[in-house]
């Protein structure tokens, strides 16, 4: 009933975005899914989707599944070219690995029963969850921008004097470190969602001996920080420094929305606060900074890998703090609250895989009041921030490490103790 549930749930939403978008003249979710099929795929994790997938197949049947995703994506490619069609920005490949995941539930369907059948359709859906994220994340981008035409950044900005205005100071840093900098941090940055299908696929590594998922994986996380992080989008609205204090980047945004163009060299002055306009293409997708929880996630998911995912879970973690920063996609306080978020999220997730007790309860309604309290506090006490740095910095920083204690202290109360050994009783010697 429950998965019943969240199914309903899922698929409800998924019409919601649908018929949105369509108001605002844009395909939704459901109809840039199905285009997949024909017509030129938008970039997107859809081989990513693919290798999900094949964690549920014996390595042979994944050297077919692979070869004849490529195969399909070779055929789509020489029809397009031969007929004229121009692709651009990514639109090549991905038909045949949404086929060959397409054709997987229909062998299920058909061809398997009982547990093969349900492991091979958790496969599928694994997959096919994947590019539906991704799909549902650029809707609900779209949405945030056509529905909020004011942004808040001015308050984010001012908020951000606690912390030192971390933005300015990392995007001179990033830039005296260029040509090398920028380009790197960029592919970090850009790679994100790879990072995190490398680490899934080694916790589903045993999927097919084991005959069943694990109980928590990276995916589950991912997904869930994508579906709700735009929703607090809608509720504060930002864009970030490089749009709202800078020239804007990719095109979109660009001086002429900007409050002043004075990022990264010169701190934002405290003023009176107001909301700004901006234009209905930008997405308002900074608060929280969704990048650092996803690198936040990604880290906590490689405590227990091998030395070398560990180090490359710490090193995606930093580089992408640095590259938010650095680029001017977000604020100081956006990363604190990000790290909030992921938190909390990671600890509902994992209560409620072992069952709710009062440590997941505490550490779920802990993490919930302090994101709260983030965000009350950015909206409604930033000139007193901005005003007493040495007072409301610290207290960000504290608020955020409550938060990381408490994970890290219910989590290993959590962990399975290994009971002692039973030691041999003492004999007593032969008279």
């Amino acid at each position: 009933m429950l998965w019943s549930a969240a199914g309903l749930a899922a698929l409800g939403l998924l019409v919601a975005l649908e018929i949105t978008a369509r108001h605002y003249g844009q395909p939704g979710p459901i109809t840039d899914q199905l285009s997949g099929v024909i017509l030129a795929p938008k970039p997107g994790p859809l081989y990513g989707g693919l290798a999900l997938m094949m964690v549920v197949l014996t390595w042979r049947q994944r050297f077919v599944a692979a070869g004849l995703a490529i195969g399909i994506d070779v055929v789509f490619v020489l029809v397009r070219w031969a007929a004229g069609v121009k692709m651009t920005d990514g639109h090549t490949f991905g038909n045949g690995a949404l086929w060959v995941m397409l054709g997987c539930a229909v062998i299920a369907v058909t061809r398997r029963t009982g547990a093969e059948r349900v492991l091979l359709l958790k496969g599928v859906g694994l997959g096919l969850l994947l590019v539906a994220g991704r799909k549902t994340g650029d809707t609900w981008l779209l949405v945030t921008a056509k529905a909020h035409p004011s942004v808040l950044d001015p308050y984010v900005a001012t908020a951000d004097h606690a912390l030192g205005n971390p933005s300015w100071v990392a995007g001179r840093i990033l830039a005296a470190t260029d040509p090398i900098g920028s380009p790197v941090l960029a592919v970090i940055y850009a790679q994100l969602a790879v990072a995190a299908i490398v680490v899934a696929l080694y916790q589903l590594r045993n999927v097919v001996a084991e005959r069943r998922f694990p109980r928590h994986h990276l995916v589950r996380t991912f997904l869930v920080i994508g579906l709700l992080g735009p929703a607090i989008y809608m509720i504060f609205p930002v864009v970030g420094p490089v749009f709202a204090y800078g020239p804007g980047a990719s095109g979109t945004g660009g001086v002429q929305w900007a409050v002043a163009n004075v990022w990264p060299h010169t701190p934002p002055q405290i003023t009176a606060l107001h909301t700004v306009s901006y234009d209905d293409l930008t997405p308002r997708n900074c608060m929280p900074s969704l990048h650092t929880a996803w690198a936040t996630a990604i880290f906590i998911h490689t405590r227990k890998g091998p030395r070398i995912l560990r180090y490359a879970g710490a090193f995606w973690l930093t580089a992408t703090l640095c590259a938010t920063l650095g680029f001017g996609y977000h604020y100081g306080v956006d990363l604190v609250a990000g790290v909030v978020f992921a938190l909390t999220i990671e600890a509902g997730l994992r209560a409620a895989d072992r069952g709710w007790d009062r440590a997941g309860i505490g550490l779920v309604v802990h993490g919930t009041a302090v994101f709260a309290a983030l965000l009350l506090s950015y909206r409604f006490l930033p000139m007193e921030m901005a005003g007493h740095p040495g007072v409301f910095g610290p207290l960000l920083i504290l608020a955020m490490t409550s938060v990381i204690y408490g994970y890290v202290r219910t989590t290993r109360l959590w962990e399975p103790t290994a009971a002692p050994a039973l030691q041999p009783e003492p004999q007593p010697e032969p008279v």
